[in-house]
């Protein structure tokens, strides 16, 4: 049985995020904590000694927020369906400041069009995200579409990659 999950909480341009670890040795989860969530300080979040896979990750992510990081090399376990992991590790193909739409995504993975809702699926279930970047996505007429973090995060994400979007009206997280 694996041990319970342990966690760091780190500040971000995105707000805090919470990093997860259940076995020490790979990130599990990366969630987005709102202002007011219990346990959303950073800091660490367990028992004993810190994994310092969540110290590896705390440093790339401050890389990547500083636009000194453009590809993650971590190890990761996220859980998920194998259809699922199919679409996650298609996401992490998609270059630094690229965008693909959905439909893009599905014919990439050797689907009809008609599974760009399943695939868009899979992408929403996405549990790291930023590090799986389920942020480059966008509709298929180029707009933003849902983002799990909300469009706020996803626009800011985009715009540190150097992405202009139509919708930069957004406010900024």
């Amino acid at each position: 049985m694996p041990d319970a999950p342990s966690g760091l909480v780190v500040a971000s341009p995105i707000g805090p995020l919470g990093l997860s670890s259940r076995d020490g040795e790979a990130l599990t989860a990366i969630e987005f904590l709102d202002d007011g969530r219990p346990g959303a300080a950073p800091g660490w979040h367990g028992s004993g000694a810190r994994p310092a896979v969540l110290d590896r990750v705390a440093e790339a992510l401050a890389a990547y927020f500083a636009g000194d990081l453009r590809d993650f090399d971590l190890p990761l376990a996220p859980r998920g369906t194998v259809f699922q992991h199919r679409v996650w590790a298609e996401l992490q193909r998609i270059p630094w400041g690229e965008t693909i739409s959905y439909g893009v995504l599905a014919r990439r993975l050797d689907l009809p069009l008609s599974a760009s809702r399943a695939v868009g699926s899979a992408n929403g279930a996405n549990p790291i995200p930023v590090i799986i970047p389920c942020h480059r996505v966008i509709g298929a007429d180029g707009s933003l579409t849902g983002y799990a973090g909300g469009l706020a995060r996803k626009g800011t994400l985009l715009r540190i990659e150097g992405i202009a979007h139509e919708l930069d009206q957004l406010p900024l997280f």
